[in-house]
């Protein structure tokens, strides 16, 4: 049976496979994010953006061409595991715990966190052979995307030849299937498109809640968390191949230990590199001035690069979690309650029945109720710190025993037999899906 993603499906020229690579850093979402975000991510001056190329080609030259690396596990017709990230890397374990035919793989320099020593990697040393490409897609570019192309053009660049390197990986270790945990980054766009161009079975799952600013989905199977994730999915694009709703698999461990406390004694402050720094230390100085009899921690994105050295100072009390090496499941365990924005650990955190606030630490335009929780009741909104020291008050007088059924819409395993066997459920699907080859 052949899968929805035939040849043709891949963007015929080199110019259209950069667009798709680069799906979400042509959206007006991505434009709008804080400009010191923004800055870090792509300088707005363009002397620096060259300057970033040639130290990106240099970092390439020298950390990929000369630094020799050996993978401990076979790559050849195994199951490959695709990972950009260290949540993707727990997202996907499970399958590796599973199949013995299962490798975890990463880009050759691609930080993984904690586990950068436990992952195989795919060569990028050919990858400095295609950097000739810029001049060409960036010319076609700039007719399809106009002054975003050149306000980007460093991240053009970064993603040129991860398609071509991707293929020639394919060819010569001819993996049985590809599973992701990511599918709007570069490279793993690149790997997705090279696998619909080689003809190798691709398969999804969710390691986190999606937005409509994603790409629209491209795999043959797509495992889901639940109907949230779908009907969003849907308004990006068609969907195709299979799509199965199997819950959070990497919450199988820790859902069986819901909190219990009948109050809010313990609150977890989390944060992502959008929150402004300002509006966190606002928000920290005043829940600890108006909260002194709770407990406050505070933890930051593990890509955060900011160190909140103001906030240790000023408030010794304050406890600190470090995400590089505590899971975000682990962190939650020990809370009562969660405040957070934009952050799709309101979730983890409802399921684990934890009281989900949401505020926004600061004014900036790139996303409001982004993935949608407030609109559909999984947490309460504060506009204020005001009203976010109400809604908190509320809880510390009593918090719900089931306060975790609010996840239910997002959460397709809540409440049914299958509730806590995500893992054994995607496991199933998985395998059976392989059996037949992958097909569609």
């Amino acid at each position: 049976m052949p899968r929805f993603t035939p040849t043709d499906a891949v963007p015929p020229t080199r110019t259209t496979r950069l667009r798709d690579l680069l799906y979400v850093r042509f959206t007006d979402h991505f434009e709008a994010f804080p400009k010191a975000l923004l800055e870090s991510i792509s300088p707005s001056n363009p002397l620096k953006r060259l300057a970033k190329v040639l130290g990106y080609a240099a970092l390439r030259l020298v950390g990929n061409v000369f630094k020799p690396f050996k993978n401990p596990e076979q790559l050849r017709g195994a199951v490959w595991l695709y990972v950009v990230s260290q949540n993707n890397y727990d997202s996907l374990r499970f399958i590796k715990e599973h199949r013995a035919d299962a490798v975890l793989l990463a880009g050759q320099a691609k930080q993984i966190g904690r586990y950068n020593q436990q992952v195989n990697r795919l060569s990028l040393r050919r990858k400095l052979l295609y950097y000739w490409q810029l001049p060409l897609v960036l010319v076609g570019l700039l007719r399809t995307e106009g002054r975003r192309a050149w306000r980007f053009f460093d991240l053009i660049f970064n993603a040129i030849g991860y398609y071509e390197v991707y293929r020639r990986a394919l060819r010569h270790y001819r993996p049985r299937a590809v599973v992701f945990a990511n599918d709007h980054n570069d490279d793993a766009r690149a790997l997705l498109l090279a696998c619909r161009r080689e003809g190798v079975p691709t398969a999804y799952v969710q390691h986190a809640s999606v937005s409509t600013n994603f790409p629209p989905l491209g795999f043959d199977l797509s495992l889901l968390e639940g109907q949230d994730a779908l009907d969003k999915y849907r308004l990006c694009g068609p969907v195709p191949g299979q799509t199965r709703l199997v819950g959070m698999p990497k919450a199988d461990a820790f859902v069986r230990q819901r909190n219990e406390q009948p109050r809010v004694q313990r609150v977890a402050l989390a944060t992502n590199t959008l929150d402004d720094t300002a509006g966190i230390e606002a928000a920290v100085t005043y829940l600890l001035t108006a909260f002194p009899a709770l407990q406050f921690t505070y933890r930051a994105h593990p890509s955060d690069p900011r160190r909140f050295q103001e906030l240790r100072t000023r408030f010794p009390q304050l406890a600190f979690s470090d995400a590089r090496q505590e899971s975000v499941f682990e962190f939650l365990q020990r809370h009562d309650a969660l405040i957070a924005a934009d952050t799709s650990t309101h979730l983890e955190a409802t399921l684990l029945n934890l009281v989900s606030l949401y505020y926004r630490f600061g004014q900036h335009g790139v996303a409001d109720d982004y993935y949608g929780y407030a609109a559909h009741g999984l947490v309460d909104r504060a506009f204020s710190l005001d009203e976010l020291g109400q809604l908190l008050r509320g809880y510390v007088a009593h918090k719900p025993a089931d306060h975790y059924r609010r996840a239910g819409y997002y959460c397709a395993t809540l409440g049914t037999p299958d509730e806590g066997r995500s893992q054994q459920l995607a496991l199933r699907e998985l395998d059976a899906w392989l059996a037949k080859g992958g097909a569609a």
